[in-house]
């Protein structure tokens, strides 16, 4: 038997990048341990713990339509819809 350790989402809205383009599809590997610990470091964390789902989401979302570099600013900007399914996503998986 294959662990499987990656997912495939689709956003309810998703993202729009600069360029106007559309992405919905994504995918989400299984988090580790540094996942969850490793951000509780960073400053912004410190300043707002809410932060941390944010850190800890663009670690762990391997791809988002033709995006693979996910990061914090990609999920700053997601549609609140969006941000709530990726965070009930990751509490499914994990």
């Amino acid at each position: 038997m294959v662990l499987q350790t990656e997912y495939e989402f689709t956003l309810p809205k998703g993202y729009a990048d600069e360029n106007g383009s559309l992405h919905k599809n994504g995918a989400m590997r299984l988090a580790s341990a540094a996942d969850e610990i490793l951000p509780q470091k960073d400053p912004r964390v410190n300043r707002n713990p809410a932060y941390l789902s944010i850190i800890v989401l663009s670690r762990v979302i391997t791809k988002l339509g033709e995006l693979t570099d996910i990061n914090p600013g990609i999920i700053e900007k997601l549609f609140v819809a969006d941000l709530s399914y990726l965070q009930d996503f990751y509490q499914r998986i994990n």
